[in-house]
């Protein structure tokens, strides 16, 4: 392990991958406490000292997702949700309307597509930009000197801030995976997570040495915390091999086919943190929106109170969108239709499998272990839910210590991890662990 970390700094492509994603991640960061102009920062944090203990679970969820931005009225506090949103509307748009599934197939259609990803996201910015002002308009009538410029002027710069900031952190999520190490997107949530980490412990030790907490129940849910962790990274590395033999080919004077050992890897998981970050995304929106203008809107105002992120009616909602995209973007990744295709096409066969029986039994399969793996990951999301309830625990530490955060967290580590020893290989190094590890257990 020691030599791998040292051949982690050998390699210069490596190298200046890893201080890129760096300097990319200690930029967004910064950027989390640059405050909107005409935001009265001390009145600010004033208002959020006399709100703790009171708790605001909405609240508290985006500011925890957006690494701290929201509660600073920061130019990132939106973070990088949006984006995600309209990534996952474009993606359902394209199943729903032929035109759209066309152009994505054309040539030069994925920049087609992605120009009108974009352009969605400067919407949904905007909409969510508004939401804030609201928000911040319902503080400054009890702290009246939070704005430091008139309530209009404030909407406008504050619209065009926050959108420009989502933007240039969708921007950042892109040269990360262009040029850095990891998938951009993914390690700006993954940095917001573990930016609330000292946080999270401080206040944890503050609630046991003033006895709000019992030592006995910390205790337990670090062992639960543990545990998860150990299943999570088992579940995420699951695969299920489907052998499938191919036909010998001679090709000029080669030969091709006929490997004794050619397998499709299909993992437990497919889709790994993707359904929660998309379920997640999903319900931020409307959880903003209800939030900061619900004081002004009877029928917000019973939104915002009905899902209430700790509350019946939220995780009943999270867990069927996570089962929902969980089907939905296996069924994107991995057609059924195209494999058997591809794999008829190269002379290939799944033995005691007939060739026009291929697509359903492979279709079998993923259903099979798509169901299991989607109510594994919906489980996991739910539980800063039962540790706040049971334990009475702080709502920064429950999102620490389970839940979306805890699967974000070792789902990307383990896939930055993966490219890492990529090109520590590639290079001819030794891998981050040992005898292949790292890689996928046959299940």
């Amino acid at each position: 392990m020691a030599n791998a970390l040292v051949g982690m700094f050998r390699v210069k492509e490596l190298r200046e991958r890893i201080f890129f994603t760096s300097m990319m991640l200690v930029v967004f960061r910064i950027g989390a406490f640059i405050p909107i102009p005409g935001i009265n920062v001390r009145e600010l944090n004033a208002f959020f000292m006399s709100q703790q203990g009171t708790g605001n679970a909405i609240v508290d969820y985006l500011d925890f997702f957006a690494g701290g931005a929201f509660s600073n009225f920061s130019v990132f506090m939106l973070g990088i949700m949006p984006y995600i949103s309209m990534s996952i509307i474009m993606q359902l748009l394209i199943i729903v309307f032929p035109t759209l599934k066309k152009i994505s197939q054309e040539d030069g259609g994925k920049k087609k597509i992605t120009k009108y990803t974009r352009m969605g996201t400067v919407a949904v910015c905007l909409v969510q930009g508004f939401a804030v002002t609201q928000y911040a308009q319902s503080i400054s009538r009890s702290t009246e000197n939070l704005l430091s410029i008139s309530m209009m002027s404030f909407t406008f710069i504050a619209l065009i801030t926050v959108t420009t900031g989502t933007m240039f952190l969708m921007w950042i999520g892109e040269q990360i995976t262009k040029r850095g190490i990891g998938n951009g997107i993914s390690l700006l949530i993954f940095a917001g997570i573990v930016a609330r980490l000292p946080t999270a412990i401080w206040e944890l030790i503050s609630r046991v040495q003033t006895g709000d907490l019992n030592p006995v129940f910390v205790v337990v849910v670090l062992i639960m915390f543990v545990s998860v962790v150990t299943l999570v990274v088992y579940e995420q590395r699951g695969q299920r091999k489907i052998h499938v033999n191919y036909a010998k080919r001679v090709v000029g004077r080669k030969m091709y086919g006929g490997a004794p050992n050619t397998f499709i890897p299909f993992k437990i998981n497919p889709s790994g943190v993707i359904p929660v970050i998309f379920a997640s995304s999903i319900l931020t929106m409307p959880l903003q929106i209800a939030q900061s203008i619900g004081g002004n809107v009877t029928w917000l105002a019973s939104v915002s109170r009905a899902l209430t992120p700790n509350g019946l009616l939220y995780n009943i909602m999270f867990v069927t969108l996570i089962v929902f995209f969980a089907y939905f973007y296996t069924q994107v990744t991995l057609n059924p239709m195209e494999i058997s295709k591809q794999i008829r096409e190269n002379g290939g066969s799944i033995p005691g499998i007939r060739s026009d029986r291929l697509e359903s039994y492979l279709t079998k399969i993923l259903n099979r272990i798509v169901l299991p793996g989607a109510l594994y990951l919906a489980g996991i999301a739910v539980i800063p839910s039962i540790i706040q309830y049971f334990f009475n625990f702080p709502t920064s530490v429950a999102y620490i210590l389970g839940g979306t955060s805890l699967l974000i967290m070792v789902g990307v580590n383990l896939d930055t991890m993966s490219q890492i020893d990529g090109f520590l290989k590639m290079h001819h190094h030794d891998g981050l662990t040992k005898k292949g590890r790292i890689r996928g257990r046959n299940l």
